[in-house]
């Protein structure tokens, strides 16, 4: 098997949705992911790339937006297969997994995994009631029998919109709703969740501050000028995070503070055999190691995949918690990775549950998302898998460590865990 190298990835400034993206179309938004991130590197031509894998959870214009944003970017239009795939808030780390496999396998030599979403623009659908009398409508011949279904319209039908649903197909429960479930499981306090979500804006802040969120590639857009920051980044004070009702149930204790919020951007990972690398003079410094999906039953706990995925990732490749010198783990709520914090410390849940030998034991909390999560620096569903990976990367080269930790949860009750090495 090939030995698989993440040798650079980039990313639009993620915005809150509703801002300055918001003219802008999901495959605009990955198209420039990609041409920076490939004219990054030195000695690469869009003619290298073998492969590209988006993901996107939000099709609007785009039913296959990877290969949209391929032809539109310049890439040879006969060298450059290009295929998306949807798996929550994992379909860019399924986007690289996908395309680390066709270079492991020797189907490729290079390829890019990445990801999008512009949720400043979702699918908003007519009701399948008002879907059907408009197809019915149009296949119906004559002014009178158009009259005659006309009439039985209802206003309903004609006027009822349907947003893109945010509640789980299988159990009718929102990811808040299920946060605010699995925090009072494992007693996690509203107080523990504010002050984590304080923590992301106060290190995305200060990583932005002092130069380290290398990742971010800016864009010049008409009317609006160059945008190359990320916007959601908000510092306060605990008092004032403290005063926000709940957002999701009434007794609840996820908030607009510390859940990650509506965003748009995409994300490109750019990956290559070992031998690719050099063959075109480059040094390969970062590899995967291992990688790994998680499903539990969403009917118990929805958020919960990373704690199982790390738990056995971790076990298969016979390292311990404090052998990762990197965490990087999506902040879909401060909840949601507080009491994920707690399962892998439990023995019981980890026994019960997770099928393992032993627990984890306390992540060390100084090497978790430090430059800033999800929470801060925001989400768009379908690109925070390649934002993660590409801060990991950058993490691990800053500070010399030997592994990082990548690790997500994803509605369906999914979960994914990804080791890379500093081979540098």
């Amino acid at each position: 098997m090939n030995r698989v190298v993440i040798v650079s990835g980039l990313r639009t400034p993620f915005l809150r949705a509703n801002t300055q993206f918001n003219d802008l179309n999901g495959f605009e938004l990955l198209r420039h992911s990609l041409l920076a991130t490939v004219n990054k590197v030195p000695n690469l031509t869009k003619d290298d790339i073998n492969y590209v894998v988006s993901g996107q959870t939000m099709a609007m214009y785009n039913s296959n937006i990877a290969r949209d944003a391929v032809l539109t970017a310049g890439f040879d239009v006969t060298k450059t297969p290009a295929h998306t795939v949807t798996q929550a808030c994992i379909s860019a780390n399924q986007a690289i997994t996908s395309v680390a496999s066709l270079i492991a396998t020797g189907q490729i030599e290079c390829g890019i995994g990445c990801g999008v979403d512009a949720l400043s623009d979702p699918p908003i659908r007519l009701t399948r009631a008002a879907r059907k009398w408009l197809l019915t409508m149009n296949k119906t011949k004559g002014l009178s029998k158009r009259l005659a279904m006309f009439l039985k319209a209802r206003p309903s039908m004609i006027y009822g919109f349907e947003a893109p649903p945010i509640a789980e197909f299988t159990t009718d429960e929102t990811m808040g709703q299920s946060c605010d479930r699995v925090t009072k499981a494992f007693g996690v306090t509203r107080e523990d969740q504010d002050r984590f979500g304080l923590r992301s804006h106060e290190l995305a802040a200060k990583a932005s501050e002092s130069g380290l969120l290398s990742d971010v590639s800016p864009m010049c857009l008409p009317k609006i000028g160059l945008v190359d920051k990320d916007n959601g980044i908000r510092l306060a004070t605990y008092d004032s995070v403290a005063k926000l009702k709940p957002a999701f149930t009434k007794s609840g204790t996820a908030t607009a503070s510390n859940s990650s919020f509506l965003t748009d951007g995409a994300s490109s990972t750019l990956l290559m055999s070992y031998e690719k690398a050099r063959k075109l003079g480059l040094k390969p410094e970062i590899v995967i190691k291992d990688y790994i999906y998680a499903a539990i039953d969403p009917k118990e706990h929805l958020l919960l995949g990373p704690a199982h995925a790390i738990t056995r990732l971790l076990a298969k490749n016979r390292l311990r918690a404090a052998d990762i010198d990197v965490y990087e783990l999506h902040e879909a709520f401060s909840g949601q990775v507080l009491a994920n914090l707690r399962a892998m410390d439990s023995s019981e849940y980890s026994q019960s549950k997770i099928g393992a030998a032993s627990k984890v034991g306390d992540l060390p909390m100084d090497r978790l998302n430090a430059w800033g999560g999800s929470v801060s620096l925001g989400h768009p569903f379908g690109a925070t898998g390649s934002r993660l990976v590409n801060m990991a990367a950058n993490r691990l080269l800053h500070t010399g460590g030997k592994y990082a930790m990548v690790s997500a949860c994803a509605g369906g009750a999914l979960g994914h865990a990804m080791i890379i090495e500093n081979i540098s």
